[in-house]
């Protein structure tokens, strides 16, 4: 039997997902770069369900108005009900991707008015954040990668190659942006993309990427339990100032470093390392009077600082 065309491969993909993730659903949006990915995305959502394009301008490179003007055309053309330009200025805490990509997930969660927003993530782009949980040790919540459904975030790709999209692209006749930053070695995820992965791919005889795709739903399972069991924890450790360490002493490691994390990323912490986690979690198991914990802040020169009080975890910002 013959292999589908690629734009009905991919339709099939994305309504299976809706069909699995959001059946209530009456409308969503698609978050659209400009690039093969997401258009082949935005392609096939405005064929499944009412669809908005919302277009980020980062406004970090010459000409990115045109490239989201552009993009916006395509959108309407492609089937989209509404396309959205959203401009943002973005910092420059966690270097500058973390600070893209916080800028971006502001802009989308403001204007997406309840609506469940689809990313183009590909398997590709799991591989990679695989990896780089490998490489900078961040636990197995990194290895297990991205959630194909995270209210509201939904990323029907994540068993889809890149291949896969730019066929959707040319069968659908689409003029592609090709970000510069992707091929930039100046960023880790460009390198891994272009050095690291074809690397081991030759090396090991192909199949990486798949490999790397199902580790992260194989863990993604253990993670989940944990995150239940985090929940309840930190519902249970909360008080009105901070996080109560007698409630935190009693927990499992695993459980107990959650929570942190948790408290802190919901107190505007970005860009976390194991290594920040830990040292916080010593405030609660080894006490002995010692400073707070700087971790990274998403306001433009700030930090946030965890320390202790008595028996509370608090979290303060401080000027840098």
């Amino acid at each position: 039997m013959d292999r589908p065309g690629a734009v009905a491969e991919l339709r099939a993909v994305v309504a299976a997902f809706a069909t699995e993730f959001l059946d209530t659903a009456d409308h969503w949006c698609v978050a659209l770069s400009g690039g093969p990915d997401s258009l082949a995305l935005t392609g096939v959502a405005a064929t499944v369900l009412p669809t908005t394009a919302l277009i980020v301008d980062h406004g970090l490179q010459s000409g990115s108005a045109t490239v989201a003007a552009t993009a916006q055309r395509q959108a309407e053309y492609l089937g989209c009900v509404d396309a959205q330009v959203l401009c943002v200025q973005v910092g420059n805490e966690g270097g500058p991707e973390a600070a893209a990509r916080n800028a971006r997930y502001i802009a989308l969660a403001d204007a997406r008015r309840d609506r469940p927003v689809l990313l183009a993530h590909t398997l590709d782009d799991q591989a990679e954040t695989v990896l780089l949980g490998l490489g900078r040790g961040s636990g197995s919540r990194s290895i297990a990668g991205m959630r194909p459904y995270d209210p509201p975030w939904c990323r029907p790709l994540l068993g889809v190659r890149r291949e896969v999209t730019h066929a959707v692209c040319a069968e659908l006749g689409l003029n592609v942006w090709h970000d510069p930053h992707n091929t930039d070695r100046r960023f880790t995820r460009s390198r891994l993309r272009l050095e690291v992965l074809p690397l081991m791919e030759e090396v090991l005889g192909g199949g990486v990427a798949e490999a790397l795709a199902r580790t992260a739903t194989a863990l993604r399972g253990d993670t989940e339990l944990i995150d239940s069991l985090i929940a309840q924890a930190m519902s249970a450790a909360a008080t009105p100032n901070g996080l109560a360490t007698e409630a935190l002493t009693a927990l499992p490691d695993p459980v107990r470093r959650g929570v942190i994390r948790s408290w802190l990323l919901a107190g505007g912490a970005i860009g976390l390392t194991d290594k920040q986690i830990r040292g916080v979690d010593t405030l609660v198991t080894a006490w002995r009077g010692q400073g707070g914990v700087a971790v990274g802040s998403a306001l433009r020169k700030q930090r946030l600082v965890a320390g202790r009080s008595g028996g509370v975890l608090t979290l303060h910002r401080e000027p840098v």
